[in-house]
């Protein structure tokens, strides 16, 4: 059975693991599913429909499955899904999704969500993203793996951010940030790619060496968008390592499906 402190408020409709803890005054909701592990810190609030997986840490005061912040939301049973093995600290808030979207608010795995972090409605967060303290993300924004968003950093709604990629302090992001690449400002601009990142991630000195070149191309030589994304096409192949080649398809396939434009 749950433990669940004496002053807490669990609805008999959701659906707690045996091993779920639920610390002092939080309210669950009914609606909400909570999967083995998972701790749920004193005052936090958690509204249906829910799904939140296995061993996730959730800290004080944090209130998940709000209601959209959209004003055509008329009350539709819109959801919110996390995964396993985040770690989501005070005052965060994440809104359900919404219709007008794909009805749920997404949230990936092995997370670590800052303090004060908002998710609007119908943000897809893939997996091990850091959001640092008070990252604003508003609605229908979609971040990648394994991308760093900088403290009081904005993200307007729609924009994407590529996998491996990273945003500065209180970036102000209007527009997409294509994988690899490193952003900050206001106005927002690219500032060399996520080096660090990807040799902390096992990146090979050649791969490595690659994105490099597709940085240079997409923005060190001057050439129009489409010039730059044939060169970088070209790269194909050049070396003997089908990650590589990965690598170039998910930028080219990022810059393709773009609808903001990229970050310049």
């Amino acid at each position: 059975m749950a433990r669940v402190h004496p002053t807490a408020l669990v609805d008999a409709a959701a659906e707690l693991a045996a091993d779920v803890t639920v610390g002092p005054y939080a309210v669950i909701g009914a609606g909400v599913q909570i999967g083995a592990g998972t701790t749920v810190g004193s005052h936090c609030t958690i509204d249906g429909p829910t799904r939140i997986g296995c061993d996730n840490t959730i800290h004080a005061h944090t209130a998940l499955g709000c209601a959209p912040q959209d004003m055509k939301y008329r009350g539709e049973p819109t959801e919110l899904h996390i995964g396993d093995r985040n770690t989501i600290f005070q005052y965060c808030t994440f809104s359900r999704g919404t219709v007008q979207d794909g009805g749920v608010t997404r949230v990936g795995s092995d997370n670590w969500i800052m303090a004060y972090v908002h998710l609007a409605h119908d943000v897809q967060l893939g997996s091990h993203v850091i959001l640092a303290n008070s990252a604003t993300l508003a609605g229908h924004v979609q971040v990648g793996d394994w991308v760093i968003v900088g403290g009081l950093t904005g993200v307007h709604q729609f924009c994407k951010i590529g996998a491996h990629a990273m945003t500065g302090f209180q970036s102000h992001v209007s527009q997409d940030v294509p994988p690899f690449m490193m952003v900050a400002g206001n106005p927002l601009g690219v500032h060399g790619f996520n080096v660090e990142g990807l040799r902390r991630r096992g990146f090979s000195r050649e791969r490595i060496a690659q994105v490099k070149q597709m940085h240079r191309l997409l923005y060190r030589e001057g050439l129009a968008l489409a010039a730059a994304t044939d060169a970088i096409a070209a790269l194909k192949g050049g070396i003997a390592d089908p990650a590589a080649d990965a690598d170039i398809a998910l930028l080219l396939d990022f810059i393709a499906a773009s609808a903001r434009g990229i970050a310049r």
